[in-house]
């Protein structure tokens, strides 16, 4: 699915795909989940080149793989990345692969990572969004980009784990250690903050209060596990975190990346508490919060990318707690759409999708 300009809907075409090249690799789609980053450059809150086809949050098998390629082969199943880790740099040699300077490469080219893209149709070249493009039948993807996983897992539960459950449950996990028996606000109930429900869950956080503006996505985090729910539509967020505990929360986790609302979650802390901020805002815009209520109350404001997770440890690790049993990913599916329908997908998405809506090829 291709976006020509900002604000236009996509449009279903045949493009060229060429071989993949040296250290590349040919993944056939078996689903891709709708990220609230997809509408975001739809928006233009995040700007990429265009034509360009969209698609992060992908799961596959691998069909071809090019020179130099180590660590797959065809019939693997995959999952994709949309921040690349090389294994060598500073960043990826000390547990933080989000922040490998791979990374950047996908933002300014939108091209792979060895330069150029490999979609083409009469002569112009397309873009790959963040290095994925997997809003397709098939991609052609970095080695840097892929995660080899066990072939029974559903191709739709891959999918959402390499974006939003990494996201979710990666921040809760890397961003709030000590939350055994303390208290959390999450902000926005889509797939990353249902995700950190459940690693709260998990871990035993004593209080799990979620707010969003859908009922439908309030009553799921509460089947998840949350203990208190905010209709912030109808309710002041800060003043009712502050009724539910007290003397405000331990950890907020904001997944939405609105001003408003990261200062709303900040001023619900408790003295010496954190805010993550894992959702992204518009290019350029900004955030203002009082000097006097950082300093004094001794809080703190962090970003978090990625869930500032390790993938290539993290991700294996959160697919074999699923299969244990101990993570009801399966319920953070929503509905599923073919390919032709990713409009449709989209605009479901915008309107209060309850978890993540699913392309299937």
């Amino acid at each position: 699915m291709v976006m020509h300009e900002t604000g236009a809907p996509l449009v279903l075409e045949e493009l060229e795909l060429d071989q993949p090249g040296r250290g590349e690799v040919l993944v056939r789609i078996e689903a891709a989940g709708v990220c609230h980053s997809d509408v975001h450059y739809i928006s233009g809150g995040l700007t990429a080149r265009t034509p360009i086809v969209l698609g992060h949050e992908g799961a596959g098998i691998v069909e071809e793989v090019g020179d130099g390629v180590t660590g797959f082969r065809p019939g693997d199943k995959v999952v994709l990345m949309w921040r690349p880790r090389c294994g060598e740099c500073e960043f990826c040699l000390t547990g933080q692969p989000a922040q490998c300077a791979l990374g950047k490469v996908h933002g300014q080219t939108n091209g792979l990572l060895r330069g150029g893209t490999r979609l083409s149709k009469d002569g112009v070249r397309y873009h790959h969004l963040m290095g994925d493009a997997c809003f397709a039948e098939h991609a052609v993807v970095s080695q840097e980009s892929l995660i080899a996983i066990d072939s029974d897992i559903p191709s739709e539960i891959a999918a959402i784990v390499g974006c939003a459950v990494i996201t979710g449950m990666g921040t809760v996990l890397n961003r709030m250690p000590d939350l055994t028996g303390k208290s959390v606000a999450i902000i926005g109930a889509g797939g990353v903050g249902l995700s950190a429900v459940i690693a709260a869950q998990l871990v035993g956080a004593a209080q799990i209060i979620v707010s969003d503006v859908v009922p439908a996505r309030l009553e799921k985090a509460r089947e998840l596990g949350a203990t208190h729910t905010i209709d912030s539509s109808t309710e002041g967020f800060t003043d009712r975190v502050l009724e539910i505990t007290g003397t405000g929360v331990h950890y907020v986790l904001e997944a939405i990346g609105r001003p408003a609302t990261i200062r709303a979650g900040f001023e619900a802390l408790r003295p010496g508490g954190t805010e993550v901020v894992v959702g992204l805002g518009a290019v350029g815009e900004e955030l203002s919060i009082p000097i006097n209520l950082l300093v004094q109350g001794d809080r703190k404001v962090v970003g978090a990318l990625y869930g500032s997770s390790n993938t290539p440890v993290q991700l294996p690790e959160i697919l074999r707690l699923y299969r244990a049993g101990r993570l009801p990913l399966d319920r953070l599916l929503d509905q599923s759409f073919a390919l032709e329908d990713a409009n449709e997908a989209i605009e479901h998405l915008r309107t209060g999708a309850v978890g993540r809506p699913i392309l299937v090829p």
